[in-house]
């Protein structure tokens, strides 16, 4: 087994992103983590505290006019593809991999990573807390309630909530 390691400090460098796009607002407290997977749209902004974990081997992108809340965590193993205009309320968490178990011979922690990306669409409104678990895709213009746990794929204009999400009506 490996000795633990400092995945560094995530110190916001702006010039390190894959790309920067104009006007964005990057608040106090920001971290952000393998920045050269990280691409930000124009207009972007992205709430204190809050922490973009890139990945040597994934992908984070955030689509121009897209609002990140405060104290979000993102973690972008599998990757991570937000489109344009979408407004994540604070604390939402979004992954992209699961350890992959399949006994009990070992700790889950011990067990090797399953990357399946997360695509948000153009559009979207993710309420306050909300958990977005790998390999969901939630189509345009859909809204997903506060503290929902999206286990499944969302359509495009519906809204869902609930743990786990189900929906809830059409737009």
């Amino acid at each position: 087994m490996n000795a633990p390691r400092s995945h560094g400090d995530g110190h916001v460098d702006a010039s390190l992103l894959r790309h920067l796009g104009a006007d964005v607002v990057i608040e106090d407290g920001v971290r952000i983590f393998h920045p050269e997977t990280v691409s930000l749209g124009d207009r972007v902004y992205i709430g204190h505290e809050a922490m973009l974990k890139g990945y040597y081997k994934g992908y984070l992108e955030i689509g121009s006019g897209s609002w990140i809340g405060q104290r979000c965590f993102f973690h972008s193993a599998g990757g991570i593809r937000i489109g344009e205009n979408v407004g994540v309320a604070p604390e939402v968490k979004i992954l992209s991999s699961v350890h992959d178990f399949d006994s009990t011979r070992k700790p889950v922690m011990h067990y090797p990573l399953r990357f399946s990306p997360v695509e948000i669409q153009a559009g979207v409104d993710v309420g306050v807390g909300a958990i977005i678990l790998p390999g969901v895709s939630i189509g345009e213009g859909a809204v997903i309630g506060a503290g929902s746990v999206v286990t499944h794929d969302v359509p495009a204009y519906e809204v869902w909530a609930g743990v786990p999400a189900r929906k809830l009506r059409d737009r």
